[in-house]
């Protein structure tokens, strides 16, 4: 069976083969733009990308103690705008989400001010407590990315660029790192003024079991089905976009490397073969590493820059983002927002977390405010939650009807 899978494997011009799902590639914005479109997720990050930048000013609000309440300078703001991609500028991205910022003019030459609403600083109140309460979750978080990685270590900056997507306390170093010196050890990078963070030699990291494998043991356990562990057991769920043409030779080639033996997440790997066969291996098991990966981000989402920071320290010699593309059916890449984003759609379902935790629900209060925009100006103070959820269904349905 083995040597009938290569057959299935596109060749890259320098070939290497590619993994048994990608079309044959030409240039790499091409191959982006040739994906499948999934309206759902897009009409998601036509908010997503706005809520991004609305955090980032939060961030700089918030980070201002010292005054009474945190605020900023919309001259400060204004110097950021091309930062920030405010395209618009500052003032004109404010005025659309009045939920959330408030402007107060105090007579400086720096201009108005900008604060956060009320609902906007107990959202954020909500969100830091959540955290602090879900330090253990957070914790094993962290383990299980250290575990995942060949060395157990990883560099500093790499978690710097993810602590929010992991539901890491913004001071994370001291309150987790710090605290829990019987699992992590900061150590001096390769680099001048580097640091790695590395798991504690004595830690026994090899008894974790990959989210994947828990829904295959549910998938064998349901009422109905007629399945076997064996049957799926290097199965991973795919859902593809609606409207996607799913050809019989495609199906076969899914088929196939479903079938694929592969070396899990957590389990230590041998002397990497370079036969087409040992590179097709490891290319689901670089699948495996992101899924896992994905699955312990507590949205679901990343963006490919972010992740990138980890391909070496995990052995993936794969490129990233192709390696989303090539799996339609396992991960949703999006662009929008001068970024590409990159959903685990197994995760959602109309634009919600099937399985949300507490972190997401206090981050996606946030969310219902910007996608409020300036809907209940007028009416009273928001407590709208259900209104909110309207608004959200509304975009979503309209996003489901794919031309």
């Amino acid at each position: 069976m083995a040597t009938q899978l290569l057959k299935f494997i596109p060749k890259h011009p320098n070939g290497y083969p590619f993994h048994l799902l990608s079309k044959p590639k030409t240039t790499s914005s091409q191959y982006v733009a040739s994906r499948a479109r999934d309206a759902t997720f897009e009409k998601f990050m036509d908010h997503y990308k706005s809520l991004i930048k609305v955090i980032a000013i939060q961030d700089l609000i918030l980070a201002n103690p010292n005054k009474n309440p945190p605020s900023i300078s919309l001259d400060f703001l204004s110097r950021l705008s091309q930062k920030l991609h405010l395209n618009k500028g500052a003032r004109s991205f404010l005025r659309k989400y009045p939920h959330v910022f408030d402007f107060v003019d105090d007579g400086s030459k720096s201009g108005a001010l900008i604060m956060l609403t009320k609902r906007a600083v107990e959202i954020s109140e909500i969100e830091a407590a959540v955290i602090r309460e879900s330090l253990p979750v957070v914790v094993e978080r962290l383990v299980r990315v250290l575990s995942m990685s060949v060395s157990k270590s990883v560099p500093l900056r790499a978690i710097f660029k993810v602590w929010r997507e992991l539901g890491l306390p913004d001071d994370f170093e001291e309150s987790v790192i710090g605290r829990y010196p019987m699992l992590f050890q900061l150590c001096d990078g390769n680099e001048p003024n580097t640091h790695t963070l590395k798991l504690v030699a004595s830690y026994r990291h090899d008894h974790f079991t990959a989210a994947v494998e828990n829904w295959r043991v549910m998938e064998c356990c349901k009422e109905d089905s007629k399945l076997d562990k064996s049957s799926i057991r290097y199965s991973f769920k795919q859902g593809f976009p609606p409207g996607m043409r799913l050809r019989k030779n495609f199906k076969a080639k899914v088929k196939e490397w479903q079938r694929l033996p592969y070396v899990g997440p957590y389990e230590e790997i041998g002397e990497k073969k370079k036969s087409k066969i040992g590179i097709v291996g490891f290319e689901k098991r670089a699948v495996a590493i992101v899924h896992e990966f994905m699955n312990l981000t507590v949205e679901k989402i990343i963006e490919v820059e972010k992740i990138t920071h980890f391909r070496k320290w995990f052995g993936i010699d794969f490129n990233m983002r192709d390696l989303f593309l090539d799996h339609p059916g396992i991960f949703y890449l999006s662009v929008k927002g001068k970024r590409h984003t990159v959903f685990l759609r197994e995760a959602y379902e109309r634009g919600h977390l099937i399985d949300p935790n507490p972190i997401y629900e206090a981050r996606r209060k946030l969310l219902d405010l910007v996608i409020l925009g300036r809907h209940g100006l007028l009416a009273e103070p928001i407590e709208s939650h259900e209104h909110c959820v309207d608004l959200q269904q509304d975009h979503f349905e309209q996003g489901n009807e794919i031309s």
